[in-house]
């Protein structure tokens, strides 16, 4: 397909890189010379120089031939009025990122519907809602719900410790009884593969496994994860009082938590104050830890830390853990930082660009995907999608079917049950799959479905 992307920034960059990688051909627009330049040359990608929200500079683009626009510029209005000037000239799917709650918060005066886009995509909501589900996800540093929340997509680290070390996937076929899931994948060492049955999990991986919501206690169970205090008793330190922070403060006190919110901004949490019911908020820095063990850090079952410095996060978030906060979980925006922030000891760490990717990915994709997750680290991807009803894998057992390799179904959905796949399980029309899939098996995957 013939893609359009206006904006170079973590969002863009990351976009154009998977979409180049997957053979499209990718057009990338932007006013910096010297990012456009660098993302260029780095990826297989054609710099248009200018304004992306310009006819001239489109049309020189090559807009009139364009299957998909994307808006992903710092600027709400220049991606709005470029997804505007994308619907004259026919563009079929258009996707702008938006800040503002003015076009995304309900009752918008603006909506998509009205400015004739498909999807707009709010960064700090997709971040905050990524953020709450690992929250309340024992030992996870990573979660993904498919199937309206029915089917989970979890990541674990291993330790020494844990039951599974030093299994091969065969082993644990054998003795897992009650536990109904699948390990789509190991990450080892910065490589993610695709598991067999002599492939043996080790004190280090990272695992994701595919599960359905009802089993969550018994697989928590088998991982030596605990729970904690659920609703009514959990408590959550957040630092940082931005529009994630106070987006995060909000669900969880609605899921029964007890909430503190830090931000060192005095009349922002007067305003936060006012916004949240049951949220104690406290002007403070996020590294006054006396401040912090006043206030109970050393119990909390969670330290959140959503502030604009990727640094400051991994700091504090550190500092509450080595004062006895259970977990903890940093958003970093800096590639380079996600993959050691693991290993100084945050527990998870969240990518506001993985968030808003994986959204964004979804509007990408053929093949009746219906919700996406993009896996950072690894550019691969967990998809749901609806079996067509003429499609042509119906009724054909799944070891007959030659499924792409480097890709693997963790469950299938028939209605209201669901099912963990073997090779003689059958697909049917309005089934849907949940798969995990490597970056050279996606392009296989849509055609597989289509």
């Amino acid at each position: 397909m013939k893609i359009l992307i206006v904006g170079v920034g973590q969002v863009g960059y990351f976009l154009c890189e998977r979409l180049a990688f997957e053979g499209h051909e990718v057009t990338l627009i932007d006013r910096n010379p010297e990012y456009l330049g660098k993302a260029a040359d780095r990826l297989n990608v054609l710099g248009i120089h200018g304004n992306g929200a310009s006819a001239e500079v489109l049309e020189q683009a090559g807009i009139k031939d364009a299957d998909i626009f994307i808006a992903v510029t710092d600027l709400d209005e220049v991606n709005i009025l470029a997804c505007l000037l994308a619907r004259e000239y026919q563009v079929p799917t258009r996707v702008a990122r938006v800040k503002s709650i003015e076009y995304t918060g309900q009752g918008a005066i603006l909506s998509k519907e009205k400015l004739g886009i498909d999807l707009l995509i709010n960064p700090d909501d997709a971040v905050a809602e990524e953020i709450v589900q690992i929250a309340c996800r024992a030992g996870a540093f990573d979660v993904a719900e498919f199937a309206e929340g029915q089917i989970q997509f979890l990541g674990y680290r291993i330790n020494e410790g844990s039951p599974l070390c030093d299994l091969t996937l065969r082993e644990l076929g054998e003795v897992r009884g009650i536990y109904r899931f699948v390990i789509t994948a190991i990450s080892r060492a910065g490589q993610t593969i695709i598991p067999r049955g002599d492939d043996r999990i080790l004190a280090g991986d990272s695992i994701f496994i595919v599960a359905h919501r009802k089993d969550l206690p018994a697989i928590q169970y088998l991982l030596q994860q605990q729970q904690g205090k659920k609703r009514g008793g959990a408590r959550a330190f957040i630092l940082g009082g931005g529009n994630i922070g106070l987006h995060v403060a909000q669900e969880l006190e609605t899921m029964g938590f007890a909430v503190r919110l830090i931000d060192q901004d005095e009349k922002r949490c007067e305003r936060l104050s006012a916004k949240l019911n049951r949220t104690l908020v406290i002007n403070t820095d996020g590294t006054d830890i006396r401040t912090l063990l006043d206030e109970g850090v050393e119990g909390a079952d969670i330290f959140i830390a959503v502030t604009d410095n990727d640094e400051s996060n991994i700091l504090c978030s550190l500092l509450a853990k080595q004062h006895g906060a259970q977990r903890s979980l940093s958003l970093v925006n800096k590639p380079e930082l996600l993959n050691l922030a693991p290993s100084l000891g945050i527990d998870a760490c969240v990518s506001p660009r993985q968030a808003a990717a994986g959204a964004i990915l979804k509007y990408v994709r053929r093949g009746g995907v219906i919700s996406l997750a993009a896996i950072e680290g690894s550019n691969a991807e967990v998809m749901e999608i609806l079996v067509k009803p003429d499609s042509k894998k119906i009724d054909i057992p799944l070891r007959k079917l030659h499924f792409p390799a480097g890709a693997i179904i963790g469950a299938v959905m028939h209605g209201e049950t669901y099912t963990i796949p073997t090779g003689d399980c059958h697909l049917h029309a309005g089934d849907r799959v949940v798969i995990f899939a490597l970056p050279e098996a996606l392009g296989k995957i849509e055609r597989f479905f289509e």
